[in-house]
């Protein structure tokens, strides 16, 4: 059935509460951008903030999975949706009171991090409890059409908004758009139990999952990939806001046009895998597509259009859906109940958690060579780690 996870009742409540709070999550990515930007000026500075935005979730994630292994996933979700509707109304308020600098953003970058890190396993891992395995693909491809769907309006509603207000009008929104998802858990009757198998002390929790990614062949192949593209191609945060400005000559509405673009791929994307995809992707697809989003960043610094560019976007997009969702659904139906939240806290790390280095690497790249050169580099050193992992994957007869 190709939209079999919307059978279930709180599946549909918990897409429906996503969708307004992550339109309200891609504004105040877009917006956050900008801010350090206007700040600083210095693409190593922005590097940095998405650094240390990022960096709680490589560092916690792991610890997050072995919670919501311990305790029930809602419970979880709620703490850390409120702890980031909080983080958005402050940064918000110090913007229009005109206090804001540039540590600020930083030191609430992390917080939100922190937030993240917490949220992404337990969420990631509580798709199972709301549909069950058989419709699990379709609800993790379901997941990203929601996911990119916000990409495509947040950031187009933001830069107008910028544009037309000011930054503190897009944290405002996002602040406001946490209801949403609050009111829908409230509302969910699953309350995402652990396995009492995963019911371990966090320390044992995250030997046992380590262990059971490094002696399976397949998980390991593909938290691999994760690691290898994150780390050198997906780096939009960072890599989107200095082509709109220094290449491209645009400014915040601009630079929401092409986020949407963006997500007008992934969304593409993630509407042809919910239609089509069933059971567990091959590791060959996630190698493939995880090639094509390292070749098409060397693709992008070649672009001198605005029109060029938003084309790229949108295919990068795409293909980043088809990877990042395969690579989820084939960790999930690989991986038993008792250790599922700990492996998606893997997960987490190796997709999110890469984002602090790849941002410190291209944004000290870009400062110092430009962002084409910087895209260039990336992707190319990407193509060749992922070559090698499947080299490797080969000989082991993975």
């Amino acid at each position: 059935m190709p939209l079999g996870a919307f059978r279930h009742r709180d599946f549909r409540l918990f897409w429906g509460g996503q969708l307004v709070s992550l339109i309200g999550t891609w504004m105040q990515s877009v917006g956050q951008s900008w801010l350090v930007l206007e700040l600083t000026g210095s693409a190593f500075q922005l590097g940095l903030v998405n650094a240390l935005q990022f960096t709680p979730i490589l560092l916690l994630s792991p610890v997050g999975g072995a919670l919501s292994d311990r305790w029930g996933k809602r419970r979880i979700l709620l703490v850390t949706q409120a702890a980031m509707m909080v983080q958005a109304f402050v940064l918000a308020l110090l913007v229009r009171s005109g206090h804001v600098r540039y540590w600020h953003v930083a030191v609430l970058a992390v917080i939100y991090g922190i937030g993240r890190a917490i949220d992404i396993p337990a969420r990631q891992s509580f798709l199972t409890d709301l549909v069950g395995r058989p419709d699990l693909p379709n609800a993790v491809a379901l997941n990203s059409v929601v996911f990119n769907s916000a990409r495509i309006v947040g950031p187009g509603l933001a830069g107008l908004l910028i544009a037309r207000f000011d930054v503190a009008v897009a944290f405002f929104l996002n602040g406001a758009s946490f209801i949403a998802v609050l009111a829908a858990l409230l509302a969910i009757r699953t309350e995402g139990a652990p396995d009492p198998a995963g019911r371990l002390g966090v320390r044992q929790g995250l030997i046992g999952a380590v262990s059971y990614a490094a002696s399976t062949p397949a998980v390991a192949f593909t938290l691999g990939l994760l690691v290898v593209v994150s780390l050198l191609a997906l780096n939009f945060n960072v890599v989107v806001p200095l082509i709109a400005r220094d290449v491209l000559n645009e400014g915040a509405q601009g630079f929401g046009l092409l986020m949407s673009s963006l997500g007008a791929g992934a969304i593409a994307g993630a509407v042809g895998v919910a239609a089509l995809r069933r059971g567990r992707p091959p590791l060959s697809l996630l190698a493939g597509t995880g090639a094509i989003l390292c070749a098409g960043v060397i693709v992008l610094a070649l672009a001198q259009h605005f029109v060029v560019a938003m084309a790229v976007l949108a295919v990068l997009g795409c293909f980043q859906i088809v990877f990042s969702t395969g690579c989820n659904t084939a960790l999930q139906l690989t991986t038993p109940d008792a250790l599922r939240g700990r492996v998606m806290g893997l997960y987490a790390m190796a997709f999110a958690g890469m984002t602090p280095f790849g941002s410190l690497l291209i944004g000290t790249l870009a400062e110092r060579l430009g962002v084409r050169a910087a895209c260039a580099l990336g992707g190319a050193a990407g193509l060749l780690a992922v070559s090698a992992l499947v080299l490797v994957a080969r000989r082991r007869s993975i």
